[in-house]
């Protein structure tokens, strides 16, 4: 299957995009057709096989139409996105210029043509009278026919689109103001005729029924509101051009030794680029060397500056706020954040969403309706009797004030403000589709690393197992098995040991078990790292002990690792990830709105349920293998529930895509992804809930553009018909029925354009980045039965606080209350509690003991 853009010429209106899209869809091997009446482009997804691009051109020519393919490849070569974009709003800007001169010129000639046509009744003190009837009638004649010339395009396009059978609104204004000319001059006729014969009665029944004017206003009051619709569709892409115009036009990179400043389009992968304070970084890159704080608030919404240090990725359109540094080109050209942020977001904005499905269909049946409304309006009159310049006059109106353009703009000029706003907010929404889904979510599944937690570990707790071994000695073995793994808890590990400069040994063998850690030889030794699954489908032995350390940590919310060499238990590392500042502020939230929260995890069920507790999920599923996470989506899908899972992109992505609605979070540089819908810049929940703010405004004004639309035709052709005269005497006139269809599109635009004001109802808290590292716990406690004595231990810890003995005695008691604490000996002066225990007791409990007797433990060693 090959998916094609083409570019569109001569659709005007809803009805347009209806007979494109059929016409097209009608073609073997066509599987989908995508017209945007916003941008006068077509997307085709076809089977190259069996249809050609120049077949589907031809099938839209076949209707009055011009079609061309887009050459994409030699665009993206050739030309930046800013050159892009520019092409764009120049012929944007040159056909309101068109818009604007061929509307000015009718004015001006409208205005006079009012006066002679109206004056007479309006009581104007010249051209009164039968004798200047024929030169007020040749007067109208004449500048009724340069207006008409100057709104040409409503007859090419109107005629062209009735005769290759795919009528459109220009045909519907082009068939009333053609009405209204033909009988103008059928009366002048009947005029002249009079004159000719001396018929004063012939003469004057002309002059009334003279219908130059008509044809006039209505035409140039469509063509008011066609450029006040283009003026206010052009506000539509705001947002876009407010991200084309972050792209910088210069970048300072080296070479040969020297900087040398070049268009930041020619930049090139792998380059050394510098960047001072006050410039705009131009591609996607690694800091290399230097510093500085950068703000990205155009890419990802974040108001503070972030630091940026050597090995640090920058985005492209993003400010360097303070500092120099020089980083190393990754990404460039369309590759770079930037570049794919407006490919998104003009994609998404010019995509169809499902609610636009009813505007179609109504669409490409519409002015087929009205036309055949409009005869039966004339046949009706003429047999109840009534003139027919009465008949002709409703027949009229009903054309002229059939609108569906409102209709066809309802939908797709709410979606391009609201994908729009949406990137302001580091949102990028993929299709229409994806922002009308969100807001129908009644189920979130949430992925906790990465996701609920930052998704950088620290370790927090070790436990020595081994006689003979030592803390580094622990840790260096740990962080050379860990170092073949990239999943978040090894690099924990990893970067603990290197912290601490120990020398790590490259594993001979190494293999990991998705789900529950890894095997691995160092040197002679076999060893496992993981959970208790996996030391169970190893046939090892977990005595009590292990497992009651293992419960410990998993209810401290830390992820406990076990190590084993040769059969023989080394230790256990528990490993806790932070949770987001904004996480519980989210779920928070989300359940407000009626939507039932889902922890998704691969820890064990007792470290998921203390993250939960935290944050306030409504149901924890744990022990998840990253395979079976898709099946939990489909499971909730089974029981009519409509899911939106949020993962990290990366390890979800087959629950992602299951998802009715995939939400990436904190991808950041990697934005492309694909099994995801809806992409957060940052690393923040609060975004999904902005999202889904979002989805529900603009579906909201979709639908109501939509109500107005059918509303304003409803109760519009009825009227214009005269099916309200014989009972209140209502009628419409032509020129007051083309100013309302003009109207209607105008009120849907604006409509939409409110959009651009939307805020989220809610204010995220700030995430602050905890740059120190946790204090690691270690506690030795050898697997073997020993006698009582050898199992005794000791900890020091220093107290500030105390003043006296009264203050010795309360420390000790508090400590001794403790279970598995044998005695406490307290020395003022030393200001240090020495603590004597049968059984091993985490630091944490000892000194909240000490706390609640009203001192301050500093630190046990």
């Amino acid at each position: 299957m090959m998916k094609e853009t083409f570019d569109v010429t001569g659709m005007t209106c809803a009805a347009c995009q209806a007979n494109v899209t059929k016409a097209v869809q009608k073609l073997p091997g066509v599987q989908k057709v995508d017209v945007s009446l916003m941008n006068n482009t077509m997307k085709v997804l076809f089977d190259e096989k069996l249809v050609s691009e120049n077949e589907i051109c031809a099938a839209v020519d076949a209707i009055g139409y011009g079609a061309a393919a887009q050459d994409q490849t030699t665009q993206s070569r050739n030309n930046s996105i800013k050159e892009q974009w520019d092409a764009r709003q120049k012929k944007m800007e040159e056909e309101q210029k068109g818009m604007k001169s061929r509307l000015w010129w009718s004015i001006i000639l409208l205005v006079p043509l009012m006066i002679v046509a109206m004056g007479p009744m309006m009581g104007l003190p010249f051209w009164q009278g039968m004798e200047w009837a024929m030169v007020s009638a040749v007067t109208q004649l004449v500048l009724t026919l340069f207006i008409l010339f100057f709104q040409k395009q409503f007859f090419t396009h109107g005629f062209r689109s009735l005769l290759k059978r795919a009528p459109n609104m220009d045909s519907l204004v082009a068939l009333g103001a053609s009405a209204s000319f033909l009988y103008g001059l059928y009366s002048i006729y009947r005029m002249a005729y009079g004159f000719g014969f001396g018929d004063h009665e012939i003469v004057h029944a002309a002059m009334h029924s003279m219908y130059f004017e008509s044809a006039a206003m209505i035409v140039t009051l469509v063509s008011v509101g066609k450029y006040l619709e283009a003026r206010s569709k052009a506000k539509t892409n705001d947002a876009l051009g407010k991200l084309v115009d972050l792209a910088p036009k210069n970048a300072v990179v080296i070479r040969n030794g020297e900087e040398v400043e070049i268009d930041a389009q020619d930049v090139m992968q792998g380059d050394l680029v510098v960047v001072r304070p006050g410039q705009r970084i131009p591609v996607d890159g690694i800091v290399e060397s230097g510093h500085g704080f950068v703000d990205q608030a155009a890419i990802t919404g974040e108001s503070i500056p972030v630091e940026k240090e050597p090995g640090d990725p920058v985005l492209s359109a993003t400010m360097n706020v303070n500092g120099t540094f020089r980083f190393r080109a990754t990404k460039v050209g369309e590759d770079t954040t930037l570049s794919q942020i407006i490919r998104l977001v003009d994609e998404a904005g010019n995509s169809k969403a499902p609610i636009a499905r009813l505007a179609d269909q109504v669409s490409g049946v519409f002015v087929p309706i009205v036309i055949c409304l409009a005869v039966i309006t004339l046949v009706v009159w003429l047999i109840a009797g009534k003139p027919f310049e009465f008949a002709l006059s409703n027949a009229v109106s009903v054309l002229v004030i059939s609108c569906p353009c409102a209709l066809g703009l309802a939908t797709p000029v709410a979606i391009m403000v609201g994908t729009g706003k949406a990137a302001e907010n580091g949102i990028l929404i993929k299709s229409a589709e994806s922002l009308e889904s969100m807001h129908r979510v009644n189920t979130i599944i949430l992925d906790k690393t990465g996701t609920i937690t930052s998704g950088n570990p620290s370790i927090h707790d070790m436990v020595i197992m081994k006689e003979g071994v030592d803390e580094n000695e622990f840790l260096r073995i740990a962080g050379s098995v860990e170092l073949g793994s990239e999943h978040p808890l090894a690099k924990a590990i990893v970067t603990e040991a290197k912290d601490r400069h120990l020398p790590l040994d490259q594993p001979d063998q190494y293999e990991a078990l998705s789900g529950l850690g890894l095997k691995a030889k160092l040197g002679s030794s076999s060893i496992l790292a993981g959970n208790m699954k996996l030391m169970a489908s190893a046939g090892i032995d977990i005595p009590r002990t292990v497992k009651d350390w293992m419960d410990r940590l998993a209810k401290k919310g830390e992820t406990p690792l076990l190590f084993v060499q040769e059969g023989t238990i080394l230790g256990i590392i528990g490993v806790a990830d932070t949770v987001r500042a904004s996480s519980a502020q989210a779920i928070r939230l989300f359940r407000e709105k009626g939507i039932y929260v889902v922890m998704l995890t691969g820890d064990n069920e007792q470290t998921a349920k203390a993250i939960a507790e935290e944050v306030g999920v409504d149901e924890v599923i744990a022990d998840v293998l990253p395979a079976e996470k898709e099946s939990v989506v489909r499971r909730f899908q089974d029981q009519g529930k409509f899911v939106a899972m949020v993962g990290d992109g990366i390890n979800d992505a087959p629950a992602l895509a299951r998802a009715n609605v995939g939400v990436a979070v904190g991808a950041g540089t990697d934005i492309a992804v694909d099994s995801a819908d809806i992409v957060l810049m940052k690393d923040n929940l609060m975004d999904v809930n902005t999202a889904y703010e979002l989805s529900d405004k603009v579906i909201r004004n979709v639908k109501m553009n939509l109500f107005w639309a059918f509303f304003y035709n409803a109760l519009g052709i009825p009227v214009a018909a005269g099916v309200f005269y014989p009972m209140w005497g209502l009628l419409l006139s032509p020129m007051i029925g083309s100013a309302a269809m003009a109207l209607s599109s105008v009120c849907v635009v604006m409509n939409a354009l409110r959009l651009r004001f939307f805020k989220p109802s809610f204010k995220s808290v700030k995430e602050e980045k905890n740059q120190s590292k946790a204090q690691i716990s270690v506690t030795k406690d050898p697997v073997k039965q020993e006698s009582k004595e050898e199992k005794k231990m000791k900890k020091v810890m220093i107290v500030d606080g105390m003043s006296c003995n009264h203050c010795k005695m309360r420390v000790e008691q508090a400590l001794e209350k403790i279970a598995g604490v044998e005695k406490a000996e307290v020395d003022l002066e030393k200001k240090e509690a020495v603590i004597t225990m049968d059984a091993p007791i985490l630091d944490d409990t000892l000194m909240q003991a000490v706390k609640e007797a009203g001192y301050d433990p500093v630190k046990i060693y």
